[in-house]
């Protein structure tokens, strides 16, 4: 079963309200809501605090930026294999079991990273910390997008992405208290500690969140033939082939953003705590909006038009945030955040949407699973490049390499159909 082109008949009572994206998820949707939320916005969390805490993580095991780098890296790669099983997972035993998992997995093991003696140990627990965070947002995403109403997806789930924002927000809140009263050597400890926040969400998920009717009443004698061969056949190479790039673009820009801009506001711009935070406040504040703006954009606009406009917007601001002198425009540089995380963000708001209604019910998690986290793990290697460059141009001319992932983005929807309004049938 194939999602299908929304008609004006669907339309009938429609509910044209303010947040009528919220009011049309009925009761069980909200509470899907609020789960898929406050999963992502952990989940965020639970990465972000790598590279806050890179600075002082590579002084402390004495490595050069390549080998940081490489711990956000072997996080992206392998999260992708955790995001690609998860989907499957999904569609064999539903979304909420599979949320739950995913989320137990990434609290567990960010707290482990705490108490990592050597550099060595720690790669091998953040890499497996990557298995929870790479599946919990595809999974989610699904979840919402299947209580949705088709003229509202785009908001619903686009809403559940500006949680990245909020769990950024409140790492970047987190470091700057615990660096400013724990000595460097033991804050990047405890900053990981507070990763074990999420458990408190697996208790709200398993008592409150239900699968939406039409993906819990799959018949068992479909879910089955679930599998990652599944979604290159019948007609579904060209999608799962475009979709996957569409995913590399973007997120090989964005991680390049958050792996490197702390370190680059640090290293390179010479700020204090305190002052980076401040920096990375106009950076969230426009993350936030731009998730919430993306998200009605896509669907006023469309999916494809929506990934475009802000796919080009972020290489531009890129350069621009890259290109001004040391020692001269830091406050131009504090303003320009703003931007530079609104178009990097809002180009994300239409991902959970746009995946789920290029995929049948059947195979939506694997397809959206596969899909997105295979543009992660190739995406991942972007941070990885830009660190080993940056020993020869430095952090800020490194990461302008960053802003050719977005013409991959651009060029990968040239394969892609429009798919606004679509029934997930």
């Amino acid at each position: 079963m194939m999602s299908t082109l929304h008609t004006t008949s669907a339309d009938a009572g429609l509910d044209r309200r303010r947040f009528a994206w919220w009011r049309t998820l009925g009761k069980a949707g909200r509470r899907a809501f609020a789960g898929a939320f406050g999963g992502y916005a952990l989940d965020s969390y639970d990465y972000q605090v790598l590279p806050l805490g890179l600075v002082a993580i590579a002084a402390y095991f004495h490595v050069g930026t390549g080998q940081a780098g490489l711990l956000s890296t072997v996080t992206l790669v392998v999260s992708a294999v955790g995001g690609a099983l998860a989907g499957l997972l999904a569609d064999h035993i539903g979304r909420v079991r599979t949320l739950m998992i995913t989320v137990g997995t990434y609290a567990v093991f960010t707290v482990l990273c705490g108490f990592a003696p050597n550099f060595d140990t720690l790669l091998v627990l953040r890499a497996l910390q990557g298995i929870g965070f790479g599946g919990e947002w595809a999974i989610g995403a699904i979840l919402v997008a299947e209580y949705a109403h088709p003229r509202y997806r785009g908001r619903a789930v686009g809403f559940v992405q500006s949680s990245w924002a909020v769990g950024w927000g409140l790492a970047v809140i987190v470091y700057e208290i615990v660096f400013n009263l724990v000595d460097q050597a033991m804050a990047w400890r405890v900053l990981f500690w507070t990763g074990a926040l999420p458990a408190l969400l697996v208790i709200y998920v398993r008592k409150r969140v239900k699968d939406a009717p039409h993906a819990a009443g799959l018949p068992e004698a479909v879910r089955p033939r679930a599998s990652f061969f599944a979604i290159w056949r019948d007609g579904l190479a060209r999608t799962t082939f475009f979709a996957s790039l569409l995913a590399t673009g973007v997120q090989g820009g964005y991680y390049t953003l958050a792996t490197w801009l702390p370190a680059y506001l640090k290293t390179t711009r010479h700020l204090s705590v305190v002052n980076t935070g401040g920096y990375l406040a106009f950076a969230i504040t426009g993350a936030f909006l731009g998730y919430a703006v993306g998200a009605y954009l896509s669907d006023l606009f469309g999916r494809r038009r929506t990934f475009a406009l802000f796919a080009a917007l972020s290489a531009v601001l890129i350069v621009a945030y890259a290109g001004v002198p040391v020692g001269t425009g830091d406050s131009f540089v504090m303003v320009l955040g703003f931007p530079l995380g609104f178009c990097a963000s809002a180009i994300f708001s239409g991902f959970g949407s746009f995946l789920a209604e290029l995929y049948p019910v059947a195979v939506r998690g694997t397809g959206q699973g596969f899909t997105y986290n295979f543009g992660r793990a190739v995406g991942a290697v972007f941070p990885t490049i830009v660190g080993f460059l940056a020993v020869s141009v430095g952090i800020g001319g490194a990461m302008l390499f960053g802003a050719l992932a977005y013409g991959i983005a651009v060029l990968a929807l040239l394969g892609l159909p429009e798919t606004r309004g679509r029934v997930l049938a």
